[in-house]
């Protein structure tokens, strides 16, 4: 993966956080996630995904998610 890349793919996203791809689609599904369709396909801009990991932590690092 390039770092440089803005739009992510589930796979992408799925290494990035290392989280399972079922559990983003469940997430991005719900509107949990910052995320766009494209047709049938999940895409997730990598700046909103970082502002979204740092407004969903805590002081100690535990996620609220």
């Amino acid at each position: 993966m390039d770092t440089f890349d803005k739009w992510l793919t589930i796979e992408e996203l799925a290494t990035y956080l290392k989280l399972s791809r079922t559990k983003l689609y469940g997430m991005a599904q719900r509107g949990e996630i910052p995320a766009s369709k494209i047709g049938t396909q999940w895409r997730f801009d990598r700046e909103e995904i970082d502002q979204w990991m740092k407004s969903h932590s805590t002081a100690r690092g535990v996620s609220k998610v």
